[in-house]
Formats: structure tokens, sequence, C-alpha cells
């Protein structure tokens, strides 16, 4: 493991860290200089998380406001972020599976996943972006998908989920606008992972060409945001930077 001692009380926080992604990046940023502590944030601790200072894990309800300001407390007294990683969403569940046609829509389906996709990650945000710090770099990234891309969407079907990130992508857009004003060095971005081996996508993914795993993934989507410049804020990325339609 890579800590930087030098690093001050700069926080890497990877919110979702119980996922496949979400561990990914964890792993991956553990092996990185410039971070005091990375921090895991979930609804619960996982069984097997590593017992080590430098990688603590906070348990909240991410949709319960009580519990989001709870935390942001629990954060600002470990250090100051100077990355946070949302690495949650949803796309099937028992009862929830991605629609082929608008005639299996249902109110159901679109109130969990615009819950879980889209609410979630503003929630966080709401909480979480004032701890970032006001003169220096930093970022905060959502992972969205490339169907939630309006301008990109050929092919139709997966309604709820198309639209849930649709609307996350917009509330980063958002979110991006209102940050620049008091953190002009901050960047504020939603993030195209491509097709990775996580249960999120293991039904659907024998249908992609290209199938990652998590550590690949995560280490080009770190590379991406490592070369961010607080121009690109409020931007939609796929995994190799290229800039997605809205």
């Amino acid at each position: 493991m890579t800590f930087d001692d030098e690093a001050g009380d700069r926080l890497a926080v990877v919110v979702g860290a119980g996922g496949g992604l979400g561990r990914a990046f964890v792993e991956e940023l553990r092996g990185e200089p410039g971070w005091a502590k990375v921090v895991g944030v979930g609804r619960r601790r996982p069984d097997d998380w590593p017992d080590d200072p430098r990688l603590p894990f906070l348990a909240a309800d991410l949709l319960d406001e009580d519990a989001l300001a709870n935390l942001a407390s629990a954060l600002s007294k470990l250090g100051v972020p100077g990355l946070i990683l949302i690495a949650t969403g949803m796309l099937h569940e028992p009862g929830v599976t991605p629609e082929k046609s608008m005639k299996a829509v249902t109110a159901a389906s679109l109130s969990r996943l615009f819950e879980v996709n889209a609410m979630l990650p503003a929630l966080v945000c709401k909480h979480l972006a004032p701890l970032l710090p006001r003169a220096e770099r930093s970022v905060i990234a959502a992972l969205s998908a490339r169907v939630g891309s309006i301008g990109d969407n050929r092919l139709g079907g997966w309604h709820a989920y198309r639209s849930s990130k649709a609307a996350l992508n917009m509330l980063i857009r958002c979110q991006a606008i209102e940050l620049a004003r008091e953190r002009p060095l901050a960047i504020c971005a939603a993030l195209h992972p491509g097709t990775v081996d996580t249960p999120l996508s293991a039904p659907f993914a024998r249908a992609s060409r290209s199938v990652e795993t998590p550590g690949v993934a995560v280490a080009r989507l770190l590379k991406l945001l490592h070369q961010l410049e607080p121009a690109d804020s409020g931007g939609f990325f796929d995994y190799g930077g290229a800039t997605v339609p809205w």
C-alpha cells in the first residue's frame, strides 16, 4: 500500500465503496500518492473491509438527509476531500428489469431508478460538495452511463434507466455551475466507465463486445480525472476521455 506521508489531511472519498466499481476505486486509490486517507462510504461496512486506520469506512443511509449531514460532519473531522467519487447506481433488482418497450414502463420502476441513480447522487453532492477546498484543485464525479445520453440514443429501450441517468447528467451539470461560483478550481463531472464485469451489468454483459474488469475500468477513469481541468467541469466523459453528447 502506498500513502503519501506529506499528503496532510487530503482525503479521497468513495461513495458506494461496497459495490464492484466502488471497491475497485478504493483499491486503486490506496496505491496512489497524495492521499492521507481513502474513505469508503456505503450503507454498511463490508465484512472483508481492511482493518486499516487509513482506510476508514463510514456507514450511512445515502437517501436520508439527516444521515448525510452526519456523514459530512464525520468526514470533516477526518480531513479535507480532494476527490469525491460517487460510484453508486442500479440497473436491475427483483421486480425491476430494463424495458424493451414503453409498454413495460411502470411507475414503480421509474421511481426506484430515479431514486437510486439521480436522487441519491444529487443528495450526496448537496451534503459533501461543500467540504471541497475553496482554493485548491478538487474533483467530485459520479458514474453515469452512455445510455443516459439523449443525443447518442439510437436504439431506445431501457427507458427508466436511460432517463434516470439523463437526469443525473443534468444534476451534475447544475452542480458544476454552482460549484464554480465559490470553488473555481473544482471539477464536477459525469463519467461513463464502459461495460464492466460487475453485478450491475452481468446479466447483459454478454451482448457487449468489450467487458473490462473493475480494476482496469477504474484505472482508466482515475487517469482521466487526473487530466481534467476546471474548464472541463460540468462535462460528461467516457473512460477514454472523449466527451459524450448530452
